[in-house]
């Protein structure tokens, strides 16, 4: 590993690659597509991201050279502050693009494409439709499909292969594959052309408790207070405004769903 990647990491932190991690980067740098399983927190993302960083910073090129692909919005934000650091220590550029990207960033980003852009299976999509941006896609070396167990078997993955798929027309790239809850770990690597699986330890203890008061504000209050972030889940967005209104007497709170603002739910997530 580089020295200038091993300081950028351990200004993150990262002291030491786990058992995955380093699994992981032998199998990114060697050049084979990669299916990369292991529990939430198990730092799957840092075992794809950390070979990535290795090869850009050995040679610089112009374009987009890594897609970084998630289901979900708020997890291109988390997966940005993850690695925005990193990737400013070893001048690497990264940006996010998506349905709430600003249009001035957009244009920004078709201007000068970012080498790291995280985004959308639909906005994927869309990056075709754009001269200069879909030139910029000339030069993608890596695509990441983060939470890939959502994507397959669904409409919105078969939209995103046949998106990879018109890719691979015009770049020549590895595919790397992240998830935690994959039911057919050989059905998915082959899927993505044959990637070979590097898993981590699947066992994870979970507390699961059945709790019942009559004051469930309290009740929600303490279990609030004895843990350092709770993530609490309810039916629909009514029930979490009216439930957001009551917590904010007792305790910080913010809600989150599809309905707010960008602004909102990003302060949310933050």
């Amino acid at each position: 590993m580089a020295e200038r990647l091993e300081r950028a990491l351990k200004a993150v932190g990262i002291e030491k690659l786990t058992d995955l991690q380093e699994r992981a980067f032998e199998v990114v740098i060697s050049g084979k597509n990669a299916l990369i399983v292991a529990p939430t927190g198990s730092g799957k993302t840092e075992a794809a991201m950390i070979p990535i960083f290795q090869k850009l910073i050995q040679e610089r090129r112009q374009g987009i050279r890594v897609l970084y692909i998630t289901p979900l919005r708020a997890l291109n934000r988390d997966m940005f502050r993850r690695m925005s650091k990193i990737a400013e220590i070893l001048n690497v550029t990264i940006d996010v693009r998506h349905g709430d990207t600003k249009e001035s960033e957009r244009v920004k980003q078709s201007k000068k494409p970012p080498e790291i852009l995280i985004t959308t299976p639909e906005t994927f999509q869309l990056l075709f439709l754009g001269r200069r941006l879909k030139n910029a896609l000339r030069n993608v070396q890596f695509v990441v499909i983060d939470e890939i167990h959502e994507l397959v078997d669904s409409e919105r993955g078969v939209q995103l292969f046949v998106g990879i798929e018109r890719l691979r027309e015009i770049a020549k790239f590895q595919t790397i594959a992240l998830s935690a809850t994959v039911g057919d770990p050989k059905k998915v690597s082959e899927i993505l052309g044959g990637a070979e699986i590097v898993s981590g330890d699947l066992e994870k203890e979970y507390e699961i408790k059945i709790l019942c008061s009559e004051d469930e504000l309290s009740l929600i209050k303490d279990l609030v207070e004895k843990h350092r972030s709770t993530l609490i889940f309810v039916n629909t967005r009514q029930t979490a405004e009216v439930l957001g209104v009551h917590l904010r007497k007792l305790i910080s709170a913010e809600v989150h769903h599809g309905s707010l603002s960008r602004e909102a739910r990003i302060l949310a997530e933050e």
